[in-house]
């Protein structure tokens, strides 16, 4: 067990002292509800001064615009309430899609909307008339929240989000750098192992804190070096990949890797492992990259081909690395100068494009509505008095909770933590509060239990249990100017909120068995299909879209790949398939200007590719690239080099080779000969 170091025992005390001057505020306006202000603090706190202010913000408009849908569903529809709870269900899995579709911190907006129209409403049927006033005290006394929330957390100790991108960047980097030295020294097999692969995961967690930047007035003027660093990590995976592919190649196939490549290798190595900026080193190393390039009359042999690339690969890394190192440095200084000559310059970065798999989120959506519904069906068929909060509780549930692969895990979790923390306010307003008539002494005695248990909620292997235990609690002790709790009342809120969690995890346990096998799998099939269709031609993708998209893809596959038991997707390299998709685009981009017996086999190849990925999808299963197939990529290759010329017929030849070695990693090159001595790469050239 990790115990809560100095900076959470910090943000502690600081969330407690905003809950408090919130609660304060909210008694001394005779707001209806003041614990609501109190509640809300616990929810947007964040260590992070961005964070806090970005969910609060966002807290703020998602109030604002479910506040505003009760007051005119409610008014509108009180007299008909099948068709009122139809509609609140429909609110809420709308705006839970639209919140699956803006995968930023942003999309807090639309979550918080869909479930604060239940929150506001349903327990207010009764008097319909007041919907209005009630909406606005429920806004305020939330906006006072969040305004002490995010006061205290920019002006006591506040911690800014740029240190953390730094960290984050640097701890990936290392790991990132461990790969690249064991590829450059070692020479590891080409397929990347799930571990390597995980860094994709590492990538998306990096852009979320990059994305908090806008709300950090610290650390602001340094986001745009950020997302620079962010795409060049997006491409620095693949570039990877390729370069332990082809290092295996030269090392498995033909002659001895001459001992200057291995050398140069060697000291590109041992720079990455100092992690020192070293402009002029750097430089040092594209020289001796482009000294070592073999000429056009030695690029028939595979060999040959095969160092060509491999030189290629390592120009990239060099650059990407250098950039990195600056650009790290940058954000490490908080560097809002805007001047900066990156070494990478031919290659397109990343971009926000991302996958999406819409069959999923649209059954998530609809079920969190047939869920809420039924509750909401319970509830009037029953007659049940605290009915409300158990529609209320299930739509909670499910929004938080219903997008997940195995929500049952989450939702056990906060079905218990619900219960203590009922045991909690239970103390707190039976046993304590009868005999405590100031503010001050409610402050000594919350103190404890607040302060202990938010200093542990920056550890994110227990956030969710405390988060759950902090705002139910605070919730619960429906705090107000005058004690007037009874415990009727307390048992029937309380038991209405624990079943609302109980029923979404019943609904979930039985609409969504399949766990995360089903979705891993629709994770793979989908980039099958991407391969299929850009060697089709069918859709069009530049590199700087194709890698977001794949790495965000990655990104959501590894943690699925991980704890599954698939063995045949455990085998799956999702970076050797991106880099199939580059090379693709490079056939389709420079296939019109070749001369027609170039092209013609050009088109074979791609046709041939989308055959394989559109078999793979038929089948369900990673066939293997075919032996035609190879043979229509070396009789391409073949007449690439015989015929063409230019920077296109380059290009496609590289493309070829890539295309090969990705399909075919274990395969001996085309050519059975390979020269002994080759120019430019001999040990006297």
């Amino acid at each position: 067990m990790t115990w809560p170091g100095w900076r959470d025992w910090i943000f502690s005390a600081k969330t407690f002292t905003a809950a408090m001057l919130a609660l304060y505020i909210a008694l001394l306006f005779d707001l209806p509800r003041p614990y609501w202000a109190m509640t809300t603090v616990y929810v947007v706190a964040n260590p992070l001064t961005g964070a806090t202010l970005s969910k609060a913000l966002y807290r703020t408009l998602g109030t604002l615009l479910g506040a505003g849908a009760a007051v005119v569903m409610v008014p509108a529809l009180v007299n008909a309430p099948e068709l009122l709870i139809l509609a609140v269900a429909v609110w809420t899995g709308c705006l839970l899609y639209f919140s699956m579709l803006d995968r930023t911190p942003r999309s807090y907006v639309f979550m918080l909307a869909g479930y604060t129209l239940s929150l506001v409403a349903l327990p207010e049927l009764n008097t319909p008339g007041a919907i209005f006033e009630v909406a606005v005290a429920r806004a305020e006394e939330i906006i006072v929240g969040i305004v002490c929330a995010s006061v205290v957390g920019a002006v006591v100790f506040p911690f800014s989000v740029g240190p953390q991108v730094g960290a984050r960047a640097s701890q990936w980097l290392n790991e990132a750098g461990g790969w690249a030295r064991d590829i450059l020294v070692g020479g590891v097999e080409p397929s990347a192992s799930l571990g390597r692969q995980r860094l994709a995961s590492g990538i998306g967690e990096l852009d979320m804190l990059i994305s908090q930047l806008a709300h950090d007035s610290g650390s602001r003027g340094v986001r745009h070096w950020a997302r620079a660093l962010h795409g060049r990590l997006l491409l620095l995976l693949p570039v990877l990949s390729s370069l332990a592919d082809r290092l295996h190649a030269v090392r498995m196939d033909g002659p001895a890797m001459p001992a200057r490549l291995q050398t140069l290798s060697d000291e590109i190595a041992a720079w990455i492992a100092g992690g020192d900026e070293d402009e002029a080193r750097a430089e040092r190393f594209t020289a001796a990259i482009t000294a070592l390039q073999p000429e056009r009359a030695a690029m028939h042999h595979w060999h040959v081909m095969m160092q060509a690339s491999l030189l290629a690969r390592l120009k990239e890394l060099v650059d990407l690395w250098q950039d990195c190192l600056v650009l790290q440095r940058k954000i490490a200084a908080n560097d809002d100068d805007p001047v900066w000559k990156p070494a990478l310059r031919h290659r397109p970065l990343g971009t926000s494009a991302r996958h999406y798999d819409y069959g999923l989120m649209l059954f998530s959506a609809a079920s969190v509505v047939c869920a809420a519904f039924l509750a909401g069906l319970i509830w009037i068929a029953s007659g049940w008095t605290g009915g409300a909060y158990f529609m209320a509780m299930t739509a909670v549930a499910c929004c938080f909770f219903g997008t997940l692969d195995q929500p049952a895990v989450p939702m056990r979790v906060m079905l218990i933590f619900f219960a203590f923390s009922q045991l909690v306010a239970g103390v707190y307003l039976f046993g304590l509060f009868p005999r405590i008539h100031d503010f001050e002494l409610v402050v000594m005695v919350l103190a404890p239990t607040f302060i202990i248990g938010a200093a542990f909620l920056p550890h994110p292997e227990r956030t969710l249990m405390m988060m759950m235990l902090m705002v139910n609690s605070a919730a619960s002790l429906a705090m107000q100017s005058r004690y007037n709790m009874n415990f009727v009342t307390y048992m029937d809120q309380g038991l209405a909120v624990m079943g609302g969690v109980g029923f979404a995890l019943v609904w979930t346990l039985v609409t969504k068995p399949f766990g995360a096998g089903l979705v891993a799998r629709r994770l793979v099939h989908a980039g099958w299909r991407d391969m299929a269709e850009m060697a089709a031609g069918t859709r069009l993708h530049d590199h700087a879209t194709l890698s977001s998209r794949t790495v965000d893809r990655l990104g959501q596959l590894m943690p699925r790949l991980a704890n599954g038991d698939s063995e045949e997707l455990a085998r799956v390299d999702v970076l050797a398939e991106l880099r199939v998709g580059y090379n693709i685009l490079a056939l389709q981009r420079d296939r019109r200007i070749l001369p027609e017996p170039v092209k013609q086999r050009v088109n074979g190849v791609l046709a041939g590719v989308a055959e394989l990925f559109r078999e793979r999808l038929a089948r369900r299963s990673a066939l293997p690239a075919t032996t035609a197939l190879r043979d229509t990529i070396d009789g391409a290759l073949a007449i690439t080099l015989d015929r063409a010329r230019g920077d296109a017929a380059r290009n496609t030849a590289e493309a070829l080779v890539g295309l090969r070695r990705a399909l075919y990693p274990q395969a001996p090159g085309p050519v059975a000969q390979a020269p002994t001595v080759l120019p430019l790469l001999s040990e006297a050239g």
